[in-house]
């Protein structure tokens, strides 16, 4: 089978990239898509267009855009069920699928809704190109999860703070938050809904109760929990539970508690920090007593002492200074709003915390409003006046600007 790419040009901010650019699970997005279709697919070819797809040979195509996220489940299920149709088919979702209506469709114009039906920018067909396709639903699964009961002030009129994590994850990329969703929700939390409801076959749970036996470790802390590369080291006082994933010459110090993870290789985490649910790029670097909690850090980022970020997404060669908090909850009740284009809209989530783009340095003791964001290139110091940043910061705010040698930082990442 061949696939054909279409090309989404749209830059998103702050990061000024296209997803297909962006770190999903500690990997470019596009390399992520080749990765999971290559058991399925042959050739395959990129164009801007849709009609810029040429049908000689009438061959089986799968046509999807580069910006969309989707896991390896969600491929098995929508090709296996489109080959034994054997009909042209595009991906479909109905209007009670919790997952897409609660995370993916604020902020996207990529899932559409047509008729009773929401549609998304996914083809197949099994002998080429045909004019009319029929919608495939998929049902993404939805698991509900709550991490942890607040009180009712803070879950305000829209129920319990929970979250709707797919066992078939599908999102279109169009916005900083659908990079958070893709990382956290749909990636590091469905992995895990996936593995307890594998605990519920007798086989799989015995097999976990064993290896841990053998390894004289807790359950959530057994090799088949707990996934480390070549070369790593890590402290014997060091706590981490699984599902968790860590790569090669990594070195995790004393007193780390790592939870529900994705660290990537040559990483450094050192005395004290803290990890929940969180992906941490490669070569990332944490000296002491940070706090990551469903956070994604992007490749050669560092993360100083006693800082806190929750509910994050930071680019790649960022830099957050000592004792910098994102806070995530607006005090007064209002709900959270991020741009999207050239307008403030609702994110659809309860709590939230900030976006950092490529190439920043965050001073230390800011704190930073929820979904607000900082774009690439930024440098920005704390002030009397400035310690608490409540609204977006674009490039042309940057401090690096007011310097002598400003020439010397040039911008990386235009818009």
């Amino acid at each position: 089978m061949r696939k054909v790419i279409i090309r989404d040009k749209r830059k998103v901010p702050p990061f000024n990239e296209p997803a297909r650019e962006l770190r999903v699970l500690n990997k470019p997005l596009w390399l992520h898509q080749k990765d999971i279709l290559e058991p399925y697919c042959t050739s395959e070819i990129e164009v801007d267009l849709f009609e810029q797809i040429s049908d000689v040979d009438q061959e089986e195509t799968l046509v999807y855009r580069d910006n969309l996220f989707f896991d390896r489940a969600f491929a098995e299920m929508f090709l296996s069920r489109a080959r034994s149709m054997g009909k042209a088919c595009r991906v479909a979702f109905s209007l009670d699928d919790r997952v897409i209506t609660t995370h993916a469709l604020p902020l996207q114009s990529g899932i559409r809704l047509e008729g009773n039906l929401y549609l998304a920018n996914m083809w197949y067909y099994p002998h080429g190109l045909e004019e009319m396709t029929r919608p495939l639903v998929i049902d993404t699964g939805a698991y509900e999860f709550g991490s942890y009961r607040v009180p009712t002030h803070m879950s305000s009129d829209k129920g319990d703070l929970v979250f709707q994590i797919p066992l078939r994850a599908f999102l279109s990329i169009e916005n900083w938050v659908h990079v958070f969703v893709a990382n956290c929700l749909f990636g590091v939390l469905a992995e895990g809904a996936r593995m307890e409801r594998s605990l519920s076959h007798p086989s799989v749970s015995l097999k976990i109760f064993w290896r841990s036996m053998l390894e004289r470790k807790q359950i959530l802390s057994c090799s088949h929990m707990v996934k480390v590369g070549r070369n790593t080291q890590i402290d014997p006082t060091a706590v981490i539970q699984g599902p968790t994933v860590i790569g090669d010459n990594v070195y995790i110090g004393p007193g780390v508690v790592i939870s529900n993870c994705i660290i990537g290789s040559h990483a450094s985490i050192l005395q004290g920090n803290q990890l929940m649910i969180s992906v941490v790029g490669d070569r990332c670097y944490l000296p002491f007593r940070a706090a990551l909690f469903m956070t994604t850090l992007m490749e050669d980022t560092i993360v100083a002492q006693n800082a806190c970020l929750q509910f994050c997404v930071v680019g790649r060669d960022s830099f957050v200074g000592a004792g910098t908090t994102f806070t995530d909850f607006n005090l007064i009740p209002k709900a959270l709003k991020t741009m999207h284009g050239d307008r403030l809209e609702e994110v659809g989530l309860t709590v939230l915390g900030g976006c950092v783009g490529h190439h920043c340095r965050i001073g230390s003791d800011l704190t930073i409003y929820p979904a607000r964001t900082i774009e690439s290139d930024v440098v920005l110091v704390r002030t009397n006046e400035r310690s608490v940043i409540t609204k977006n910061v674009a490039y042309e705010e940057s401090d690096h600007l007011s310097w002598p040698d400003a020439n010397s930082h040039p911008r990386l990442y235009p818009r």
